[in-house]
Order: structure tokens, then C-alpha cells, then sequence
């Protein structure tokens, strides 16, 4: 096989990855801005709670036929498609906003459109980067994908509280729309080609109902694949337990200012992470990079809630967060060489519809817990005050939700413990194929397949 470098699918690549850094950003000011919005205009946690549905249940609802259609589109036009559906909803938003009009059910309606137009572009993204990257690099690509999630953590609050001060709602809201637009833009300047037909795709000609199981039964036909989903799942479980209990437990000891700060630190934590994934794109064994990993993450979610001292809980936070970007990079590198493809829209929106489908159970649960069952626990006089784990974790308001995240970090270490015990999950990089192996003779083009293996990034030596 040839080792020619194909510069311009990387510069591609490069040009695609700009415009939706861009939007993330954007999607981050805004995410952050309504959140405040909410609360303000109803002070109550429960109606907050109740956006984060509105985006999650989406995603479970559509992905399906989401990724069936981005298969069956070309993937560029898939992720214009998504970008400027979803601007449209921020801009509408905005509109209500100017008018008068906005009320808190518009807001939820929004957001799930919003949340439905994006479902489609990650699995396009994704199915697109397999494309335009070498099999090697894909782990750096993740990275560097993971950059705009870690830019957006470190920079969105900041400045779209600037924003909120300066502009309003509405300027964060056409700010946003802006930069949807640029990432449309971007896309209108490349070419992505089209995937290289393989046998699992060959024999899979049926309606779009069929063909939005088919990601489901492919994923549970490949037992590596699918322990590898099960293991998500789960720690995406536990770890959606911290989203709506970090602040109310930092808020117990400290001041919002003083959050914000902390706050800052968790990103540049996941910021390197992201950074240090991009240039070296990780462990060669990549379920190592995921399993691995994963338990240092739930190491440092139990040092958490472990202690009071806010300056072990930043340190605990940074670690945590620099662990995501190896853990998601690695995994994401590992579905992307060994999934068709051309059926990797259908397959991966089913691999984010599974992960994704224990959160908003987390979401509904982590409230009723931590008040009561966790908080009293550990309260002034409640049953484990006074016993070895009342001092070693302390005694107050806050030390309940400290044990909850410790319990937390406990399990997050034993799911990946457990993913290594099966052999197919360990083995899952020997036992699969790759996905340029996966071709089909005479149906897809074999210059089309050496695209994806031949790359080679800018920056490998």
C-alpha cells in the first residue's frame, strides 16, 4: 500500500475542526447564559434541571434516525444541515427575546430542537473525521476535536457573564448565531469524500426504520464493542451524579467568586488534557488509554468529596478533567479504525443514544439524594457523625454530598476493573478488524480506501 501523504484532506480536516471550535464556543456562551436567564427570571433548581432534559432527550429520541440519515446523506451537508438548523433556534430565541415575547416553555421547546438539529452532527463529524485522518493520528484528532469542549469550559463563563453585563441575553444569543454561521462557512469551503462500501453495509439494504436498529445490532454482534459501550454507559451513570451537585457543594464552603475561580482550574485541567491528547494521541493499546485512565478519573472524583480544603478540591478537579480528554480521545480512535466506514453515522449515533442514556436518570436522582439520604448522614448529630468516616470526611452541610462523590469515585475506579475482565473488551483492538480491511472488492474504490489510511498530519514527524 502506498505511504503518500494526502495534505490536502488533512488541511480539510483542519478547516472543518476550526469552524466547529468556533461554534462550540458559541453553543458554550449560550449554554451558560440561558442557565443564568432560568434561574434568575425562577429561582428555582428544578425548572434548571428540567433545560438539561429538554437537550438530553433528544438526543435519545432522534439518534437513531439521525445516524441512519447521515449515512445515507454526504456528510458535509449533513453537518450544515445540523450547524444551521441549530443557529436557527438560537436566533429564534433571540427574536423572542428583543419582542418581549420569550417565556420558559419556548426555551425548552428551543433547546430540543436545537438539541434534535445537533444530534446529527457528531455522528457526521465523526463519520467524517474517520475520512479525512490516518488510522494513526486518530487519537490526536479526538484531542484536538476535545479542544473546543475545554476552551468553551475555561472561557464561556467568564465572558458570557461580560457579556450578560454589556449585551444581555440577546447579545449572547446573535453572538452564538454568528458563530454557527461560521462553521457553515467553513464547511462550504472542503470536500469530504465519500466512504468506501464495505460487506456489513453491502448487505444492509432496507427501509430507514431498519437501518436506524441496524447501528444497535451491529454494536451487540461485536462483544468488544459492545462491553466497551457498557462501560460508558455506566461511568457516564455516576458521573452525571456531579453536574448538578458540584456547585451546591462548593457553594456550602464558599463564595461564587471563589467558584468561578475553581471553576477555572477545572478547565485548564481539561484544556491540557486536550492539548497533551493532540500531540501524542495516546497509548498504542488504546483500551488502555480508556480503562486506564478512567480509573485515575475515579481516583480523583473520590479525593473530591474526600476533603473540605478547597485547594485539594481544585487540584482533585483539574486531575479529573485532564483524564476525559485521553479517555474519550482513545475511545473515540478505537470506533472510528475498526467501524465501517460507511455505516458509522448509524452506528455512532446508537453509541451516543446508549452512553448518554443513563444521565438523565443521574440528572433526576442526584437531588432527591444528596437531601435526603447523603446529607444527613453526615449532618450535625446524623447517624455517621460520629463514626471513622464522620472523621475522615468531616461533619456539615457539605459532607454528605463529600461522601456521595466519594462513593462516586469508588465505582467509577470498579467499572473499568470490570471492562478489563472481559476478554472481548481487552481484546477488542486484536479481535476486530479495521475498518479499511472491511471493504467491499469491486464496490468501494480502492483509491477511496487508501485515502484513510495514507494521511498524514501536518504536525507527526
Amino acid at each position: 500500500m502506498a505511504t503518500s501523504s494526502k495534505p490536502s484532506e488533512m488541511r480539510s480536516f483542519l478547516v472543518i475542526w476550526s469552524g466547529q471550535l468556533v461554534s462550540t464556543i458559541g453553543s458554550g456562551l449560550t449554554s451558560f447564559a440561558l442557565g443564568v436567564w432560568i434561574y434568575q427570571e425562577t429561582r428555582s433548581t428544578t425548572l434548571f434541571a428540567i433545560s438539561l432534559l429538554a437537550y438530553a432527550l433528544p438526543n435519545l429520541l432522534v439518534a437513531p434516525f439521525a445516524g441512519a440519515l447521515v449515512d445515507r446523506w454526504d456528510r458535509r451537508k449533513a453537518m450544515i444541515f445540523s450547524d444551521s438548523g441549530a443557529g436557527l433556534c438560537t436566533l429564534i430565541i433571540a427574536a423572542l427575546l428583543i419582542t418581549g415575547r420569550l417565556e420558559l416553555w419556548n426555551i425548552y421547546l428551543l433547546i430540543a430542537a436545537s438539541a434534535a438539529f445537533s444530534t446529527f452532527q457528531w455522528p457526521a463529524y465523526s463519520a467524517a473525521t474517520s475520512l479525512l485522518v490516518p488510522k494513526e493520528q486518530l487519537g490526536r484528532a479526538g484531542g484536538m476535536v476535545q479542544i473546543g469542549e475545554a476552551v468553551s469550559q475555561l472561557i464561556a463563563p467568564a465572558v458570557a457573564g461580560v457579556l450578560m453585563v454589556t449585551v444581555g441575553l440577546q447579545g449572547v444569543l446573535l453572538v452564538d448565531f454568528v458563530t454557527f454561521m461560521f462553521a457553515v462557512f467553513t464547511l462550504l469551503l472542503v470536500a469530504i469524500p465519500p466512504p468506501p462500501a464495505s460487506q456489513a453495509a453491502a448487505a444492509e439494504k432496507s427501509s430507514l426504520l431498519q437501518e436506524a436498529t441496524f447501528g444497535w445490532r451491529y454494536i451487540t454482534a461485536r462483544a468488544g464493542l459492545f462491553g466497551l459501550l457498557m462501560v460508558f454507559a455506566a461511568s457516564n451513570f455516576f458521573s452525571s451524579f456531579l453536574s448538578p451537585l458540584i456547585a451546591p457543594l462548593i457553594l456550602e464552603m464558599t463564595t461564587p467568586d471563589v467558584l468561578g475561580y475553581m471553576w477555572s482550574v477545572v478547565g485548564v485541567g481539561m484544556l491540557l488534557g486536550t492539548l497533551v491528547m493532540s500531540v501524542w494521541g495516546g497509548p498504542k493499546r488504546r483500551i488502555h488509554g480508556v480503562l486506564g485512565f478512567l480509573m485515575f478519573a475515579g481516583v480523583f472524583t473520590a479525593l473530591l468529596g474526600l476533603t473540605p480544603y478547597l485547594a485539594v478540591m481544585a487540584v482533585a478537579g483539574f486531575g479529573a478533567m485532564f483524564m476525559h480528554p485521553i479517555i474519550n480521545g482513545s475511545s473515540q480512535a478505537i470506533w472510528q479504525s475498526k467501524v465501517a466506514f460507511d455505516i458509522q453515522g448509524r452506528v455512532f449515533a446508537i453509541r451516543r443514544m446508549i452512553a448518554w442514556s443513563t444521565m438523565p436518570i443521574a440528572y433526576i436522582l442526584a437531588g432527591p439524594l444528596a437531601d435526603r439520604v447523603f446529607k444527613p448522614l453526615l449532618a450535625e448529630g446524623g447517624p455517621l457523625a460520629d463514626t471513622v468516616i464522620g472523621q475522615v470526611i468531616g461533619v456539615g452541610s457539605s459532607r454528605g454530598i463529600g461522601l456521595f462523590f466519594v462513593i462516586i469515585g469508588v465505582l467509577t475506579i470498579l467499572v473499568p476493573l470490570i471492562g478489563y475482565m472481559n476478554t472481548h473488551v481487552r481484546n477488542l483492538e486484536d479481535e476486530l478488524p479495521d475498518a479499511a480491511a472491511q471493504v467491499v472488492p469491486g464496490l468501494g474504490s480502492e483509491s477511496d480506501a487508501n485515502l484513510v489510511i495514507e494521511h498524514v498530519l501536518n504536525t507527526a514527524d
